[in-house]
């Protein structure tokens, strides 16, 4: 509660199953309050998370501080003349996320955007995958991505999906001009309701027999066409 309080960068809460009590209730309203994702679990599970005495309660917290999602906006828009902006449609996998990053940060993303529902966590492990590029990205967590994208869209930045459900290659999209990719998760891509809202949709040419390629490859081809082209 003193964490949430400090505003800490919170990824996660586990709550032990079937804890009771006004302390305990006070903690849930909180974690409401604060819009932070939370669990209820069995106590063997956070037994596994931490050796220490955990009362019941495990946080995540993450060693990256986020930054507010309209201010960030904001400031980007004011500073660059091309904005470049990554929007993540739930990719799970710390490790994708942390190479996603990297290649962000070598391409001159000025901002990720990431739900806070369904991401996966910074963790010690994004930010070693990251090469430490987590600290140098700045990162913001909206409750909901579709807002995200209406709002860039208000500030004529152009949305751009990765997608295998279009007919249009990514070498036909024109990125030189204020721009943002999103990428969608590792197993289902990107959200129906979200594809819906897009400006544009493409697609990677796959000429070998498997259907797909892993999200941080696809997302570093996406990334560095919009570098190609902005340099060309």
């Amino acid at each position: 509660m003193e964490a949430m309080d400090a505003d800490q960068p919170i990824n996660k809460i586990f709550l032990q199953r079937g804890l009771k009590g006004e302390l305990f209730k006070e903690l849930e309203s909180t974690i409401r309050k604060n819009g932070i994702s939370a669990s209820y679990v069995p106590i063997e599970k956070l037994n596994r998370l931490t050796r220490n005495n955990h009362q019941g309660v495990v946080a995540q917290i993450s060693p990256v501080k986020f930054h507010n999602f309209e201010t960030l906006v904001e400031n980007v828009m004011a500073q660059e003349k091309m904005p470049f902006f990554l929007l993540l449609d739930q990719v799970s996998d710390v490790r994708n996320f942390g190479a996603i990053i990297r290649t962000a940060e070598c391409c001159g993303v000025h901002a990720i955007i990431i739900p806070k529902n369904g991401a996966a966590p910074i963790t010690d492990d994004t930010v070693k995958t990251s090469a430490g590029a987590a600290f140098n990205v700045p990162i913001a967590k909206v409750d909901h991505l579709k807002d995200a994208i209406f709002y860039l869209q208000s500030s004529e930045i152009t949305i751009v999906g990765a997608t295998e459900k279009t007919e249009d290659e990514i070498y036909a999209v024109n990125f030189n001009q204020p721009c943002a990719i999103v990428m969608g998760s590792e197993d289902r891509g990107i959200s129906p309701s979200i594809l819906s809202i897009l400006d544009h949709t493409a697609k990677l040419p796959l000429l070998g027999s498997i259907g797909s390629l892993n999200v941080s490859v696809a997302c570093g081809v996406f990334l560095y066409e919009v570098v190609r082209q902005r340099r060309a």
